[in-house]
């Protein structure tokens, strides 16, 4: 049968019943909540699509202009053609008044068509009533078009007498009910010659009274005698009562002031997303690969700092807010910054509780891993666990639901839209001309036109939010540069450019101020895709990036600066063991471009405790200075190390031991050693009522440097103690409902619903003993046995009822093949393949009819 000759769809199910596989498919695509389990047909289809819950779903998820439509379709007729259709939308000119709207409009029917929120051809356009109930409006949700109700709904409730009494005064023939009254006053208001008439009779005063609530609210309050300006509109039916002291609008009369149009400015056309400025594509990769390398620097001096073992798990979960201060301090950043960094490190697997019973938060084994890997790599694993996180650092410090705070680390930080603003944001910045940054307000536009908000501000606007703090995360971890997409962000989103890698034409040059025009070159790259990439798509995606990334970072390097006044410059990053080494035996005095180490008796001190020698120490920075060893530097390391394990402290509770007598009546004498309640035991040794630890710490800070022994007597060595959790996973995304269904599971679930739905409506002969409710056939063993043995005689298809071995009943077509045994071999039209069922679970069978 052709389209032509198809008769219109009575229902939502026969209209999905007429959609062919790549439709259907397009539905489940947009809806996977639809397919969560697989429907058994057409009818439990379209009855799950018409839910509240997924019917909101779907109306959160499209953009202003689809939704703007849907919302003129709750106020129009049910059902309405398209022409009145366009008319809401683009007023009583039509395409004439508005071209931009005549032009999207027919893309906007097809996305709510597609979604199932509307159904039946251009002369009978119908909203899925749980939509129409939604977005109708009502006095407890007023609708987004202002519009109030009709005038056959506002004098539902009106006496008789009060509505013949509107009906004389605008002069038109008395009815014999309310409901023809009703009907002529919607015919004289939706008259627009008449209307006009009757308006241009109005006094000024009531016009203007019209013109507050045109555009909503349509609702205003009105005393038991209302002024004369008032009383001229409720004479005449402009003004509805609905309430004691509360009057409407109604919606014709709204809609006639309005030209017709259910909104004030119908929005066609997605706001553009505006460059702010431009750079040379050169200059953004390369400030976002230092970006890069800094963002690495900080995650690795972040876990070292917690490498003995970090901050104690609160009760509730999470770190506290002393413990986030601290960690700030450390790193150097905002609090909010420090946030984004432990978050970060908790995404990517590096950081975990240790889940001892004075539980602390502590590196991960993954984290050794991930510091053997080239920077790249490291990088690519750090943005890649950004872009998929459904954790939201930017919500720490605020309150839940229940009033609680939001810490780091804690639970309640999961928003499960983050993914997808994230991706969207890049993507956003991906269609913009290599090197534009755009201007943060036009994003925001943009995202607030494709997901509009519904109903009253939910969550202070989260898509906004979230999408500032994708920029401003994007831009801390390298993945932008200047507010531009670097080339390996955009890798990241699978959508790498044509020219292959960060090298740009000599040509390019940075624009010296704002204002300054550069010529844009549009570089031709892969547009990035509209929705995240799966996970095997995205670790392709992350290696690509790491390639691209890889030979911008800085090569590292395996010498310092030594000056005079105890300080050594690494101009660069350094090597690792280079860098482990120096941080031992120097304390980092600023860090930025290069980094400044100063030595410190102290930190000699540290290097001699963890088993170096003085010779080790010299000879160490003579191999790793491009300058002669300053001096000073040297004796220092000599007079520490000449002075570094005299004094040696064990445990008695603890004693103090020196070959040299006077150094021990020097201490002995000392006020400052009083707290260490000392005593002599023999002339070369002390006793003290104190631990090894307080002892050490003691004398220290009395200007000695003694050494912690063994019971044998050996000095020991205090190397650091590098605490790791066990083997920990990076913490699961929440997702945002069920994930979108790939081709294979859409094809298996459309051919099961196909099957279902052909069991469900395939004509049958008459059956003596109908099915209960008409849902199962029911007929006998002796019968149901005789009648699929003649099939396989015959070789036609029957309708079967069958209840499986956990209770569950469905309808099947089979085409028995063989019976025998108590099982029946059919092929199943339903499952389309070949199955035995067992005879007794078969509730009856019914002969398809002859057509």
């Amino acid at each position: 049968m052709s389209t032509e000759d198809r008769p219109a769809p009575r229902s939502l199910a026969e209209a999905l019943r007429a959609r062919d596989d790549t439709s259907l498919a397009a539905l489940l695509r947009s809806r996977p909540d639809l397919i969560t389990p697989v429907p058994t047909d057409l009818t439990q289809l379209a009855t799950r699509a018409g839910t509240r819950a997924s019917v909101l779903r779907a109306l959160e998820r499209l953009d202003r202009f689809a939704l703007q439509t849907a919302e003129a379709l709750a106020v129009a007729a049910d059902p309405a053609t398209y022409g009145a259709l366009l008319g809401l939308m683009a007023g009583d000119a039509g395409e004439k008044g508005d071209p931009a709207v005549a032009a999207a409009l027919p893309r906007a029917l097809a996305t709510l068509r597609e979604q199932a929120l509307v159904w039946g051809g251009d002369d009978r356009l119908r909203l899925v009533r749980t939509a129409r109930e939604v977005l109708a409006p009502s006095p407890q949700h007023p609708s987004p078009t202002g519009l109030g109700p009709t005038v056959q709904e506002a004098t539902a409730g009106m006496s008789p007498g009060r509505i013949q009494e509107i009906v004389a005064a605008l002069g038109l023939p008395s009815t014999h009910d309310a409901v023809s009254a009703a009907a002529s006053l919607t015919g004289l208001f939706t008259h627009r010659k008449k209307m006009a008439a009757l308006l241009h009779e109005a006094p000024e005063e009531s016009l203007e009274v019209l013109t507050r609530l045109v555009w909503g609210p349509p609702y205003g309050q009105v005393t038991p005698d209302p002024a004369p300006r008032l009383r001229w509109l409720l004479d005449r039916g402009l003004l509805l009562p609905t309430a004691p002291g509360t009057v409407v609008l109604p919606r014709e009369v709204a809609l006639h002031l309005r030209e017709g149009r259910a909104h004030r400015a119908a929005e066609a056309l997605p706001p553009a997303v505006e460059p702010a400025a431009t750079h040379a594509p050169r200059m953004v990769d390369a400030t976002a690969a230092g970006q890069a390398y800094g963002a690495l620097a900080t995650v690795e001096e972040l876990l070292k700092d917690w490498d003995e073992g970090g901050p104690a798990v609160l009760r509730a979960g999470g770190l506290s807010v002393r413990d986030l201060k601290r960690t700030a301090v450390a790193l150097d950043v905002p609090e909010p910054v420090a946030a984004f960094w432990v978050e970060l490190a908790y995404a990517a697997g590096l950081l975990a509780s240790d889940g001892e019973a004075d539980e602390r938060y502590a590196a991960t084994p993954a984290y050794d891993e991930w510091l053997e890997q080239p920077p790249a790599e490291r990088w690519a694993r750090l943005a890649e666990a950004w872009l998929t996180a459904t954790r939201t650092p930017g919500v720490v410090g605020g309150r839940d639901a229940k009033d609680r705070a939001l810490s780091a680390l804690g639970p309640g930080l999961d928003r499960s839209a983050a993914p997808e603003v994230r991706h969207r944001v890049l993507s956003l910045l991906a269609a913009l001309p290599e090197g534009a940054a755009p201007a943060p307000g036009s994003v925001l536009a943009r995202l607030r036109w494709e997901r509009p908000l519904r109903g009253p501000q939910r969550d202070d606007d989260l898509r906004s939010r979230l999408a500032e703090w994708t920029l401003s995360e994007a831009e801390l971890l390298g993945v932008t540069g200047r507010g531009a997409l670097s080339a390996q962000g955009r890798a990241l989103l699978g959508a790498a450019p044509a020219h292959g890698g960060p090298a740009h034409g000599p040509a390019a040059a940075e624009p010296s101020g704002p204002g300054d025009k550069l010529p844009v070159h549009h570089h031709h790259h892969a547009p990035a895709p509209h929705e995240p990439l799966s996970a095997p798509e995205q670790a392709v995606a992350s290696a690509a990036a790491a390639r691209l990334l890889a030979p911008l970072l800085p090569e590292p390097l395996d010498h310092v600066l030594l000056q005079a006044d105890l300080t050594a410059v690494a101009p660069g990053p350094l090597e690792r063991p280079l860098a482990d080494m120096l941080g031992v035996l120097a304390d980092v005095e600023s860090k930025g471009g290069a980094t400044v180490y100063r030595f410190t008796p102290a930190s000699v001190r540290r290097a001699l405790d963890a088993g170096r020698a003085a010779s080790d120490l010299h000879a160490f920075l003579a191999a790793h200075s491009r300058t002669p060893v300053p001096q000073p530097l040297a004796y220092l390391i000599d007079d520490v190390a000449r002075k570094h394990g005299h004094l040696r402290v064990g445990a008695a509770s603890a004693y103090v031991r020196c070959d040299d007598d006077t150094v021990l009546n020097e201490i002995l004498a000392d006020k400052r050693a009083s707290a260490l309640r000392l005593r002599r035991l023999a002339p070369t040794v002390l006793a003290a009522q104190a631990d090894p630890a307080t002892l050490l710490d003691g004398l220290r800070s009395m200007g000695y440097a003694p050494a912690a022994e063994s019971a044998e007597g050996d000095v020991l060595i205090t190397r650091a103690h590098a605490h790791r959790t066990p083997p920990r996973t990076a913490p699961e995304p929440v997702p945002d409902g069920p994930p979108t269904p790939d081709a294979t599971l859409l094809s298996a679930a459309i051919r099961a619903i196909r099957a279902g739905d052909l069991a469900a409506t395939t004509p049958r002969k008459p059956s003596g003993a109908p099915a209960a409710g008409g849902d199962l056939p029911r007929t006998g063993s002796a019968e149901t046995l005789a009648t699929m043995q003649a099939a396989v005689l015959t070789g036609e298809a029957l309708w079967i009822g069958y209840v499986n071995a956990e209770g569950a009943a469905s309808q099947r077509v089979i085409a028995p093949i063989r019976v025998e045994g108590g099982f029946v071999t059919a092929y199943d039209h339903t499952a389309d393949e070949v199955r035995t069922y067992p005879l007794h679970r078969v509730t009856g069978v019914a002969e398809l009819a002859e057509d």
